[in-house]
């Protein structure tokens, strides 16, 4: 079976200098390549990689927040890719993550790639997307959470206390606030606006929803290994995050 690769990389020379390692491995098929962020989690989604050699330093969204705008069944075999960067590194090594240094060495990514290939169960059985959910939480920045969001309407700026967000989901680059009856389109992507709520009281429930912890009144299954948030107000809203690890953190978020 082939092994698709994903190449995600801003230089142009890097991703031709991974193309032409990649030609030497007769079992790689290369699904792609994106040049930015943004393209890397559409190409991610469409694509379904088996593995992403994926860049670090990239202006916008970096890999580490290519990796935060997928849900965690999205996560593939990720193969960071990076200039040198001490305290990047003691991150994948502390996690058991492959990466390889620019630029790249054949040897080096044949043994990851081997890796890959060797770890394509493990991948199934959750363990390596768990792997990148630690890395992510563990270079979380240590920023204030935000308490409102500005929203702007025209020449006009509005604020929305978090605490009156009741869920907000995805919609392309912009985001939409649902406040009671009212919703907000805010210039922001889920990913980066996760990033900035306070982790006890919201919980990203799917690739495009985050809700309000205490908004939630019961979770429903509606179909073998299918379920669904439901809100105090009576809306049902669908999730991919896994049941037990949302039951925990309504008991103790």
């Amino acid at each position: 079976m082939k092994l698709k690769v994903l190449i995600v990389d801003d230089e142009p020379l890097a991703r031709e200098r991974l193309r032409m390692l990649l030609a030497k491995e007769p079992d790689v098929s290369i699904t792609g390549e994106a040049a930015d962020g943004p393209a890397a989690v559409t190409a991610i989604r469409e694509q379904c990689p088996d593995v992403v050699l994926l860049d670090i330093q990239m202006p916008g969204l970096d890999g580490f927040g290519v990796l935060r705008e997928l849900d965690p069944t999205e996560l593939p075999c990720v193969i960071f890719v990076t200039a040198f960067d001490r305290h990047a590194v003691q991150a994948f090594e502390a996690h058991a993550l492959d990466y390889l240094l620019k630029p790249c060495k054949p040897a080096r990514l044949h043994e990851a790639l081997e890796r890959a290939r060797a770890q394509r169960s493990t991948r199934d059985s959750g363990a390596l997307p768990q792997r990148l959910l630690d890395l992510l939480e563990a270079r979380a920045p240590s920023t204030p959470h935000l308490t409102r969001i500005a929203v702007r309407t025209g020449e006009r700026v509005s604020f929305v206390r978090t605490a009156a967000i009741d869920w907000i989901e995805a919609s392309g680059n912009y985001v939409v606030l649902h406040s009671g009856k009212e919703s907000h389109i805010v210039r922001e992507t889920l990913g980066s606006l996760e990033e900035q709520l306070p982790p006890a009281t919201f919980l990203r429930i799917s690739r495009s929803l985050i809700v309000q912890l205490d908004r939630i009144r019961e979770l429903q299954s509606v179909a073998p290994g299918e379920h669904v948030v439901l809100l105090h107000d009576g809306r049902k809203l669908a999730m991919t995050r896994g049941l037990r690890e949302v039951e925990e953190k309504l008991k103790f978020g």
